[in-house]
């Protein structure tokens, strides 16, 4: 439970109501560990508090309301964090991942889509983050941000693809399109920049030059498909990119959201190439950029909120690839821990050494082999 910025975040007893119409209840199997869940924790995001913090997760479904048609107890999930209304001109337009309801309501408000929550401690009703809430045993959560996926995928690897694999992969699938023979380049290789880099290499570019401070980091990004990685310390990120890639890049994925890193984004592109914005920053911040030189060299910015992705479709095609061998899910992680370990987990991400890290608050759900 996160109770505000002067409270550290710490593991206690929730209440959790019965799921109402349109919803189900999730046990849940691993909850990935991501920048989004730090912002709140370092005061840099504004959302209503108490919250259940945790927006990445997978589990089994095992309660389900009224009205839900297309899941049943004992399906395996993995949770999305924009569930979406389906009525709202976004979704008919075929933007689920833009669900002007879903943002005011789940995102803005902490509740389910009929604007109350399912928890409370000692009676004082607490809030939901981003209609997931995964940092718990169970969670109820919106029908239409769970998921279903195929039973012989590991539960707790694919919890990392409703948020970082779909937000990675699909900001160059569905937002850049990225065409084959392109030239790529990712600032940030935590789990959304590894994500990026494996959706270069499975679009087909022919450069892709991961970007950190971290040389562990980088290793992982050569071993996920860079063919350069380049260490910024102490170096202009710019200069690098330009030494890396002479002709120009014709896409740069900032992964990270830092003011810096986007204009370093915008600042390395070749002619008529486009800079994506993945990594979100904190509120309120404000990137510069020269609008004659975006002009005449054609280049355009681009904003990738969850990569643009169609939770229902997408998802189950990277746990396919996954399972397919084609997108490599266990390399991304780098710790597996207890529910309890959930502050330390946030404070080893802000260090910046960590990727991927899962807590796993029902580790009988999983193989041996997966703990």
């Amino acid at each position: 439970m996160f109770w505000d910025k002067q409270n550290p975040v710490d593991v206690c007893e929730v209440d959790l109501a019965s799921p109402q119409k349109g919803e189900v209840e999730v046990t849940i199997a691993a909850a990935g560990v991501c920048h989004s869940d730090l912002h709140m924790v370092k005061g840099e995001w504004r959302h209503r508090a108490p919250v259940v913090l945790g927006h990445e997760g997978s589990g089994i479904v095992t309660a389900v309301g009224a009205g839900v048609g297309g899941l049943s107890e004992g399906d395996h999930v993995v949770l999305s964090w924009v569930p979406d209304c389906g009525m709202c001109r976004y979704c008919l337009a075929g933007r689920p991942a833009q669900c002007s309801t879903s943002a005011r309501v789940i995102g803005r408000d902490g509740t389910m889509f009929d604007g109350t929550s399912r928890l409370s401690v000692d009676g004082r009703e607490c809030f939901h983050y981003l209609g997931v809430s995964s940092y718990a045993e169970r969670a109820v959560v919106p029908a239409s941000g769970a998921i279903k996926v195929r039973k012989d995928a590991p539960l707790d690897v694919v919890a990392i693809v409703g948020c970082a694999v779909a937000t990675g992969v699909g900001a160059v699938r569905n937002t850049a399109r990225v065409p084959a023979g392109s030239t790529v380049a990712v600032i940030g290789c935590g789990g959304v920049g590894l994500s990026c880099i494996q959706g270069a290499r499975m679009a087909g570019a022919s450069q892709i030059v991961a970007v950190d401070l971290i040389d562990a980091k980088l290793d992982v990004a050569m071993r996920l498909g860079a063919t350069t990685a380049v260490n910024v310390s102490g170096v202009s990120a710019v200069e690098a990119l330009r030494d890396a890639v002479p002709q120009g890049l014709d896409f740069v994925f900032d992964a990270i959201g830092a003011i810096v890193t986007t204009e370093q984004a915008i600042q390395s592109l070749g002619m008529g190439g486009a800079a994506v914005v993945v990594g979100l920053p904190p509120n309120d911040e404000t990137a510069t950029f020269d609008p004659m030189v975006l002009a005449e060299a054609d280049q355009r910015i681009l904003g990738s909120n969850y990569g643009s992705c169609v939770p229902r479709r997408d998802i189950p095609m990277l746990v396919d690839s996954f399972i397919e061998g084609d997108l490599k899910l266990h390399e991304m992680v780098s710790a597996r821990r207890p529910l309890g370990e959930a502050r330390a987990a946030l404070d080893d991400l802000a260090e910046g050494h960590a990727l991927r890290q899962l807590l796993l608050p029902n580790p009988d759900l999983l193989p041996r082999t997966s703990i």
